[in-house]
Formats: C-alpha cells, structure tokens, sequence
C-alpha cells in the first residue's frame, strides 16, 4: 500500500507542478522516473484513477511520443544472451552429430537407444530422491546415486550391444556396408557416449534456457550473473564427457587386461569427481571457476586416454607428414 501511495503522490506532484511538456522542452531526470513508474502500473485500475481524476494525462501522452520511439527493446537482449549460451553449449556438438553421426544409421539408431537407457538411471535415481523425505533437500545426497545408477546402465547397455554384435555377425554384412551400417566397436561407443551426453546436457539447461528468454534474467532469484554462460560451459563439458567416458568404458572392456578395470574404474570416478564439483555452484557464492575448470582438465586427460586405448600414436603421425 505504502508504494501505492508513493506513486499517486509522485504524480500528483507532476501535475500539481504543471509540468505537462510543451512543443521544445525535453523531459528531465524526473520526468523520466515518474514516467516509468506509471508506465509499470499501465492497465491497472490505480492507472485508470490517476488518468482520469488528475491533470497527468496531457503529460504522460506528450511524454509518450518523447520516449516510445527511442526504447530499446531489451528481449532482444535476453534472445542474444540465449542464442550465445546454446551455440556455446550445442555448437561442437552439434558439429559432431553432422560430420560423425548424421551420415550412419546405425550410430543414429546406437544414439537414440543410448540416450534412452540414460533416461531410465535418472528415473531411478528420482524415485529415490523422492522416498527418501528427510534428505529431499539435499542435493549431495542424490548426486552419487544418480552417477552410479548412470554407470551401471552405462555397463548394461555395454552387455546390450555385445548381444547385438553377436547378433550381427549372422546376417548379410555387405548388404550393411552397402547402408553404410558397418559395425565398428570404437564408433558403436562414440555413438553411445554421444546419446549418453546429450540427453544428459539437454536435461541439465533446457530450462535454464527457457527462463534465460528474458525478462530481465541477469541470474536467477539474485544468482551471479555468471550463473548462464557457466551453465553453458558445463553443459558442453558434460555432453564431451559423457561422450569420451562412454568410449572409454566400452574399449577398456573389450580391450582387456589391465585396462577392463583401470578404464571403467577411471570413468566412475571422474564422473562422480565432475559431478561433486558442481555441488560448489549451490553456495551462496557460487564459484563457478571451479568446476568449470576442473571438468575441462577432466575431459582433456579422458580425450588422451581414448586416443591411447585408440592406438593412437602422435609420432607415427607426425612422421607420415
């Protein structure tokens, strides 16, 4: 009520002044704030009454004309700040899908299944979350469960696509080949990592990007006005991650030796590592530098392991050039 009361107040001072703005004058700094706060409450039953039983009226159409067509229109600045955090989040992976995964069927078909085996350990881990009522509001209580439930489906799937392989060897492989459908263990696990990463970045910042459209969205509920872009860049260290967790978790496997346990163990626990980290972003001062940081020296040393587990060897590749 008591702002209700400011307002009338201030416009009636306006009117009392006799400030309606004639031809030539330019509105001051006043002018300027009590026409913005009426334009706030434009519509309202309060704006009908100041209207209509005040002399305000000339004024506020005169300053109207004066500053209508000089705003600026500023969800044009929520869209950009949205479309920047999606290319940053999607923009690499959106490459890779072209030039790796769109041209395969199979990898499609591989992707797709994977993203919704993903889908399952997060309705586990919500049914979980939701029958333990004491520590509901504990996000560090549910974040390791949901990472070793995505890791025992990410195993399951490992055993679903063996199956398939075997399953494979039975039909007609030239007719595959001819579809461009050939099974190729390393591209079956970056498909998959791909399908795992994806549906798992999507479910991280498909609503903060729906709230990020605006208005006036520099951080949510008096968050850091850091809180998007940092969303952006661990949304594309998760679906990176995912995806060369995924590759080396399968070729570890059927790599053997040391490896079937070194890789597994490694993608557990950097996967639980990243994901811990981000528990940071939840403090009354969010630093954001840490696990962004932190998830991208993570993704270079798992990018290294692959290329090893892969035969990839720099030398030889230098010296071929």
């Amino acid at each position: 009520m008591k702002y209700s009361k400011l307002i009338i107040i201030l416009c009636f001072i306006k009117s009392s002044e006799g400030t309606c703005l004639q031809s030539g004058f330019e509105p001051n700094l006043a002018d300027l704030n009590v026409y913005g706060i009426l334009t706030a409450i434009e519509g309202s039953d309060a704006f009908q009454d100041l209207m209509n039983n005040t002399k305000i009226q000339p004024w506020f159409a005169r300053m109207k004309n004066l500053v209508e067509p000089h705003r600026i229109d500023t969800s044009i600045m929520t869209i950009l700040e949205c479309t920047g955090c999606t290319l940053i989040a999607y923009g690499i992976p959106f490459s890779m899908f072209v030039f790796t995964i769109a041209h395969h069927p199979f990898r499609i078909i591989i992707a797709m299944t994977s993203a919704f085996f993903w889908l399952i350990p997060m309705l586990l881990s919500s049914l979980l979350w939701f029958t333990v009522v004491p520590l509901r509001n504990q996000l560090a209580f549910a974040v390791p469960f949901a990472v070793l439930f995505q890791e025992i489906f990410r195993y399951l799937f490992y055993l679903v696509i063996k199956k398939a392989e075997f399953s494979l060897q039975t039909v007609q492989m030239q007719e595959l080949t001819a579809k461009g459908m050939t099974f190729d263990r390393f591209a079956v696990a970056y498909a998959a990592g791909y399908g795992f990463g994806f549906i798992s970045g999507t479910f991280s910042i498909v609503n903060v990007l729906s709230d990020m459209t605006g208005p006036g969205t520099i951080g949510i509920f008096g968050h850091s006005q850091d809180f998007f872009i940092a969303t952006a860049f661990l949304t594309l260290a998760i679906i990176l991650l995912n995806t060369f967790w995924n590759i080396i978790f399968f070729t570890s496997l059927d790599k053997g030796g040391i490896h079937r346990y070194l890789g597994p163990a490694l993608v557990v626990i950097t996967h639980m590592l990243f994901s811990c980290l981000t528990l940071l972003n939840r403090t009354t001062k969010p630093t954001y530098s840490i696990p962004i940081i932190n998830g991208y020296v993570i993704l270079c040393g798992m990018i290294a392991y692959a290329l090893f587990l892969r035969g990839f060897n720099i030398r030889q590749r230098l010296s071929r050039q």
